[in-house]
């Protein structure tokens, strides 16, 4: 697929995802750009690919959907069932890959913007980064996974404060409510994504995955039903080649290789 509102590149390990429409400042997230985001999601799941980084371009991360696309639309029910049809299967995809995926937030994240940045696994922030639902300040209700993620990290009282207000948290804010894990200089916001990244894809790469999986569930299951996967989960880690070579290496006091399989 040739990309028009991304880049796209995986290199060691890391796939990154970079948001970059050039014509538009706010990295508008267009029914272009949710095409294009499913496709890279589906491509984030080859087996070389043992850590994600998504970033943008510009002053801004993404500014949320695009109102004048979406206002130009003959048939504005249509357009918006099949944007968020794209965008939805595209964070499914990238939820459901063993790769962890880190959001490198460089500027503003609202409504579809801050959506993205909450279905990521780790959060790096700018010092300059700001965050708002900003969905109901067009009349429209949350979409992009945030009335998944959002309540999990913050609580439910304060989902509905940021949802129904649209009040915006700085970077400190945020990490402070438990949206982000770390704020840097807006200089080194790739830096530490990447070094961050490195590590990840160093790791166990199908553990990590394990870890998604069950923690996805964290809230919805019942204590029986979660040990239960808990089980299968760490016994599954046995038939991986990472999990017995885990092991070895902590009984010989060596320092694991894992090749992510």
């Amino acid at each position: 697929m040739d990309y028009e509102t991304l880049r796209f590149k995986i290199a060691d390990g890391v796939a990154i995802i970079t948001l970059d429409r050039k014509e538009n400042p706010a990295n508008a997230l267009n029914a272009r750009m949710a095409e294009e985001l499913f496709d890279v999601g589906l491509r984030c799941g080859a087996p070389d690919v043992r850590a994600v980084i998504v970033n943008a371009t510009g002053k801004m991360f993404c500014g949320g959907g695009d109102l004048a696309e979406m206002d130009a639309a003959l048939d504005k029910p249509a357009h918006l069932t099949r944007m968020a049809t794209l965008l939805h299967a595209g964070l499914i995809q990238l939820a459901r890959i063993d790769a962890p995926v880190i959001m490198a937030v460089n500027g503003t994240a609202g409504g579809g913007g801050f959506s993205i940045v909450l279905s990521g696994d780790y959060v790096i922030a700018s010092e300059r980064a700001k965050f708002v639902s900003a969905y109901t300040s067009s009349g429209l209700t949350p979409d992009g996974s945030s009335t998944y993620y959002l309540a999990k990290h913050v609580g439910l009282l304060r989902a509905k404060e940021l949802m129904l207000t649209n009040r915006v948290l700085t970077a400190a804010e945020a990490q402070s409510w438990g949206l982000v894990n770390r704020v840097v200089p807006p200089e080194t916001v790739m830096d530490e994504a990447c070094a961050m990244a490195q590590q990840i894809a160093s790791g166990p790469t199908m553990a990590f995955g394990g870890v998604k999986r069950l923690l996805d569930t964290a809230f919805s299951d019942g204590l029986e039903s979660q040990l239960d996967r808990e089980t299968r989960s760490i016994a599954d880690m046995m038939r991986t080649n990472d999990g017995p070579a885990g092991i070895a290496a902590f009984l010989a006091k060596e320092t694991p290789r894992f090749e992510g399989t």
